[in-house]
């Protein structure tokens, strides 16, 4: 028997070897599948308009299912969530409520506030909270009062309407714990936080997700959910027998999950008691459930009236009894003291684990927000289906799609086809992968389940993602746009964080990288000048034009960001296939070409113009068709990120590499205008001479963070803006064709409506950038030690070494998360219900980014992957 703290690594270990499936059963449903790019068949890719939030309740998915507090299988074949009404609402609550694109004024935005507070690795235990107004959801005025606000105003949240006002509201948590990986013991906690007693309907519900309707050969065989003695029991001709049991006595609903073709179209429809059929029966008492209890979706409805300030529980088990066929008749589940000891089992078995994790050093508060960060990340993990090559052409039982759909959006991308478990952005916001967030994502991942942070580093790089053409899928509205090429650079994070050792991962990825490499210097660089192109890079509005659209002029938009980028794919790519050729000496000519190319793209960055000497920075340049350039001044994160362009080679690898060492010699010999980005080097304590490759030289290190951390710039109490902040005084504007095109510092949300102008780059502080940035201060360390000295901040009189400056950094960014001397979090503002109740002051999101000047929350707020490597900063400065 495991102890306690060792359980969790146990079940790791047994996934990851085959022995039990704990990975099978996880919250992999996602919180929207509406609005989606997979869901919309429109002629135009008008996603939100084609399937919008009032069709979800009945309309069925084509390509996933979503819910709330939801699991499901890894196939998603069956999908279980929680359901509720408080007796107001005009629909029972089964998915979170959202604006569009085009709905907000900023953007899409989620309008409900839920968390996701607890997980382990292998989802053995996990806990969701979520907050529901008693009175009726404000669905109306959420709408129109954000659509009558512009970009200068800040967004209408729930908050706002005065919904939680009196403390009005459900405070309703789920907690989950695995008897065994397809065995899960659920409690729901109901809390009336109000001041009368109130009523609340609750209904979890189970349901097989509609694969039948499509049209296609052999899978046009129907499932079957039955009511059964107040329990739900499904079979399944792949799963096998699944049951929903709950303690009490429950009313039994059932319908099926197939779309309310009259409500919405006026047709005639497969089934008599369509999707909605559960929703139109509790709130206006329709006979549109099944009497016979049969169907493939229902709910146990329970009805609690709760007192003033009372809580209430509801015991659920969700089990695989039986494989196919599954003829025997269902077994009744346990809900007594066997349940309760699986529930006190994984819950304690939890706290070990994250105990053994997090260090000693972490305050009590550093802690709970390591492992709510790890918990979101656990709880972004989606089952994504997406046959882009059927979703184009349609399928046999659905009306053909658009005929310029075969030439639209994805349709060079027809090869694809997705079915796996995803660690996604954000579940409601982002309910799709994106190459570079997943790539951040898999850092600290690999903290907690290295085992699933090395298939995803893997997984876009398969056949089934990868163009032939070598280039990574960037993300679901276009999966031909170009994200930053960090691949390899979270490849060889996990590898580390892993203990060194899996040379096979190291192999295979680098085998696939070898076809995005080229890909890119195929792609990205028009002029053959090993200076890069891109696009927006991820980086949205950061420049004064879209970087994704046609240019105002002739010419070429030569990036920083993009030729940084590319030299520090180099590095990485040089980095593994050292690793590799210490091992396999056949790897060693793969590291003098990346040796080499390395070296051409980083001193191209000086000759072709993108540094600038006098302002000790680098700008992109317009490139025109004359030959002329125009420097794009503006001072942003794209002239910072060339820092992370940075390796440092011993003598050690040198002699065991003797080709490498040999070829390193003969560049500065032979070619002497390299030695600014190869010719530095130190001896280090233990001894041996290091040699720094870097695009940024020893001289210009120095000059290029006395800009980064100077606080009338780049430097924040909470981190790294992504613009200067000069540029509020002194906006950037170039004038191009006959416009002027403008940049200026806006700390908050973006004012432009250039691409992605739901989102700011043009002065939040964004965690993938500043986690980037400090990465690159420890890397230099580790090649100068204590020797070089940087005022911080800039003119501050203070000098500190390169590790102390990125310590600082880390914990400016740990600090947005954390109570400060007066009890107040930087990320929750100004908003005293977040900030001093006591019923949300410790609930923590992770938002998309954080205002520039004061932390303030911004952008999707509900664990956006990537702001979870605040749990890996906590690790690393506690340690």
């Amino acid at each position: 028997m495991a102890s306690s703290g060792e359980a969790e690594h146990q079940r790791l270990a047994q996934a990851d070897s085959g022995e039990q499936p704990w990975r099978a059963w996880g919250p992999y449903l996602s919180e929207r599948a509406w609005g989606t790019v997979r869901e919309d068949y429109s002629e135009h890719g008008t996603a939100w308009d084609y399937f919008p939030h009032d069709h979800a309740r009945s309309r069925v998915y084509r390509w996933n299912e979503d819910g709330m507090a939801g699991v499901c299988d890894d196939r998603q074949t069956f999908c279980f969530a929680l359901a509720l009404w408080n007796g107001q609402d005009p629909i029972i609550k089964e998915r979170m409520f959202g604006l569009g694109g085009d709905g907000g004024n900023h953007g899409e935005d989620a309008k409900e506030y839920w968390w996701y507070q607890d997980s382990t690795p292998t989802h053995s235990w996990m806990r969701w909270r979520y907050h529901y107004p008693q009175t009726a959801f404000p669905y109306d005025d959420l709408v129109a009062v954000n659509a009558a606000r512009g970009r200068d105003e800040t967004e209408y949240e729930l908050v706002d309407t005065g919904v939680f006002d009196d403390d009005r509201f459900w405070a309703v948590t789920v907690d989950y714990a695995k008897a065994s990986p397809t065995d899960m013991c659920i409690v729901v906690k109901i809390a009336n936080r109000g001041p009368e007693t109130a009523t609340l309907h609750v209904l979890p519900t189970l349901w097989f997700r509609n694969t039948w309707s499509w049209g296609l050969p052999g899978r046009d065989q129907v499932p079957v959910l039955r009511g059964d003695d107040g329990r739900l029991v499904g079979e399944h001709w792949v799963l096998g027998q699944v049951v929903l049991q709950g303690e009490g006595d429950p009313t039994v609903l059932c319908c099926d999950n197939e779309t309310n073709t009259q409500r919405l179209w006026g047709l005639e429809g497969r089934s008599e008691y369509p999707k909605d059929g559960i929703n139109d029966h509790v709130v206006s008492g329709a006979p549109s459930v099944n009497p016979a209890l049969t169907g493939t979706k229902g709910a146990l409805h329970y009805t609690l009236t709760v007192p003033a300030r009372g809580e209430a529980y509801i015991r659920l088990r969700l089990t695989l009894t039986a494989p196919p066929p599954a003829a025997e008749p269902a077994p009744i589940l346990d809900l007594g003291a066997g349940f309760d000891e699986v529930i006190a089992a994984r819950r304690g078995e939890a706290d070990a684990y994250f105990t053994s994790l997090i260090p000693a050093g972490a305050s009590r508060q550093e802690a709970a927000v390591a492992r709510q960060a790890i918990a979101g990340l656990m709880w972004g993990k989606q089952f994504y289906h997406f046959d882009v090559e059927q979703w184009l052409t349609g399928d046999p039982g659905s009306v053909p799609p658009p005929e310029g759909r075969r030439h639209g959006r994805n349709s060079a991308w027809w090869h694809m086809n997705s079915f796996d478990v995803i660690s996604m952005p954000d579940p409601w916001e982002y309910p799709w992968y994106a190459a570079w967030d997943l790539a951040f994502h898999c850092v600290p991942l690999a903290r907690v389940d290295p085992g699933f942070a090395k298939q995803q580093v893997l997984l876009l790089l398969r056949e089934w993602y990868m163009h032939p053409n070598g280039q990574i899928p960037a993300y679901e509205w276009a999966f031909g746009d170009v994200n930053p090429p960090v691949h390899a650079w979270a490849a060889l994070r996990v590898f580390e964080i892993d203990g060194g050792r899996d040379h096979d991962f190291l192999a295979r990825v680098l085998h696939k990288l070898l076809l995005n490499f080229t890909w890119w210097v195929n792609h990205k660089d028009i002029n053959g000048n090993n200076v890069f192109e891109g696009g927006f890079l991820g980086l949205d509005n950061v420049g004064p034009f879209d970087r994704s659209a046609a240019l105002p002029v002739s010419g070429a938009l030569e990036q920083s960001d993009g030729t940084g980028w590319m030299a520090m794919y180099a590095l990485n790519l040089l980095d593994i296939a050292v690793r590799l050729a210490v091992h396999d000496p056949a790897y060693e000519d793969v590291a003098t070409k990346f040796f080499e190319h390395f070296a051409y793209i980083a001193v191209a960055a000086y000759q072709q113009g993108l540094w600038d000497e006098d302002d000790s920075f680098f700008y992109d340049q317009l490139r025109l068709a004359d030959g002329n350039t125009v420097p794009l001044k503006v001072r942003s994160v794209v002239g910072l990120l060339p820092l992370a362009a940075t390796t440092t080679l011993t003598t050690r690898t040198l002699a065991q590499l003797p080709e490498l060492g040999a070829r390193l010699r003969w560049f500065l010999t032979n070619k002497p205008e390299y030695a600014d980005v190869l010719g530095a080097r130190r001896m280090a304590r233990d001894g041996r001479q290091r040699r720094l490759l870097s695009m940024v030289g020893p001289e210009q290190i120095v000059r290029i963070l006395a800009r980064m951390l100077d606080e009338d710039e780049f430097l924040s109490p909470y981190g790294l803006r992504t613009l200067s902040r000069s540029h509020l005084e002194k906006p950037f504007t170039v004038s191009l064709g006959g416009q002027d095109f403008t940049v200026g510092y806006e700390p908050a949300e973006s004012t432009s409506g250039l691409f992605g102008g739901n989102s700011n780059w043009r002065g939040p502080i964004w965690m993938p950038t500043n986690f980037l940035l400090v990465c690159a201060l420890r890397d230099y360390a580790k090649f100068f030690g204590d020797d070089l000295l940087i005022e911080h901040p800039t003119r501050s009189g203070t000098k500190r070494t390169l590790n102390e400056v990125a310590d600082d950094l880390s914990e400016r960014l740990i600090s947005l998360f954390v109570p400060d001397e007066w009890g107040r979090r930087p990320m929750y503002g100004a908003c005293d219900l977040f900030q001093n109740h006591p019923d949300w002051k410790d609930l923590l999101a992770f938002p998309e980014y954080f205002h520039g000047d004061n932390g303030a929350a911004l952008g999707a707020w509900h664990q956006t992957g990537w702001t979870a490597l605040v749990a890996d900063l906590i690790l690393t400065l506690r340690a």
